[in-house]
């Protein structure tokens, strides 16, 4: 990974042992390892063998230590693990922002084409939890993202990448034409990605990552179908979780959106984003996959 952000703040390893250290002096033995992530708000690191370190690489995403406390703490039951908030730590050595400790989850992040079972009553459950929150950014209507999309399909357009943008703009207002969400706001993830997703044997266990959390549309649950399935599998989570055409015409808008936004801006510093943005401009029929 090279850096990503032109405000991202240096972490290693050595700075994370000395916050553990000044402030939770009970872990302070405890291994200290970074974890290869394609994450683009948090650089993670593995503390002993139950533990994880999560600091923010910018001041915009230190917000999200608080957004993901709240979004965890409200959660109702699930079929999947989710992991706890354990400690909040301060500023300190020169690292300007709070930053967090959670549990560990087991399991393997998932890969694209992969099937994975238990995904859509994952969606479902979720969907059904009446718990309240506050409005998911992306759960809102897609006009608010139409001019960075737009701009961002021009983008990748002048890239040497095997875009179709006239495809792509055809995707997206298709997305834009459907009938928007009217119905009671549903709770949602907001950023089911394959590396926010942990599986054992093929099954989903946990999931990660609940900073964009929050009530609105659910189409928003639905991208994993093109980041992660394939179209046998596509058809199959369609049908468990049954969304409407609209709805599902959004899902696909917000897969669009989400994979131009980020290709054009990750293509050179996050392997991990660019190669996933990248399956899905292909599962979209919009970008000819590298042979």
């Amino acid at each position: 990974m090279g850096r990503m952000h032109a405000d991202e703040h240096a972490i290693d390893t050595t700075l994370v042992r000395r916050l553990v250290r000044g402030q939770f002096p009970r872990w302070a033995d405890l291994p200290v390892t970074p974890l290869a992530s394609g994450g683009t708000v948090n650089a993670v690191y593995r503390l002993g063998d139950d533990l994880t370190v999560r600091l923010p690489l910018t001041g915009g995403g230190a917000a999200d230590i608080a957004k993901e406390r709240r979004a965890l703490s409200t959660l109702g039951e699930l079929p999947v693990a989710v992991p706890a908030v354990v400690a909040v730590g301060e500023p300190a050595e020169g690292y300007p922002w709070a930053w967090a400790v959670h549990s560990w989850l087991d399991g393997a992040p998932a890969l694209e084409g992969r099937a994975v079972r238990g995904l859509a009553e994952f969606v479902l459950a979720l969907r059904a939890n009446t718990a309240a929150g506050p409005p998911a950014r992306r759960g809102q209507p897609l006009a608010g993202v139409d001019t960075a999309t737009r701009r961002a399909i021009e983008e990748l357009s002048r890239t040497d990448e095997p875009f179709d943008a006239e495809a792509a703009l055809a995707v997206w207002a298709e997305a834009l034409d459907a009938p928007q969400w009217t119905a009671p706001p549903c709770r949602l993830h907001g950023d089911l990605m394959p590396s926010n997703l942990l599986l054992r044997d093929g099954r989903l266990t946990g999931v990660l990552d609940w900073a964009t959390a929050g009530v609105g549309d659910p189409a928003i649950d639905l991208i994993p179908a093109w980041n992660l399935l394939t179209a046998a599998t596509r058809r199959a989570f369609r049908d468990a979780v049954a969304p409407d055409d609209a709805t599902w015409a959004r899902g696909r808008g917000r897969a669009l959106s989400m994979a131009v936004i980020q290709l054009p801006y990750y293509r050179h510093t996050n392997a991990v984003i660019s190669a996933n943005a990248r399956y899905v401009l292909a599962e979209l029929g919009v970008l000819t996959r590298s042979r």
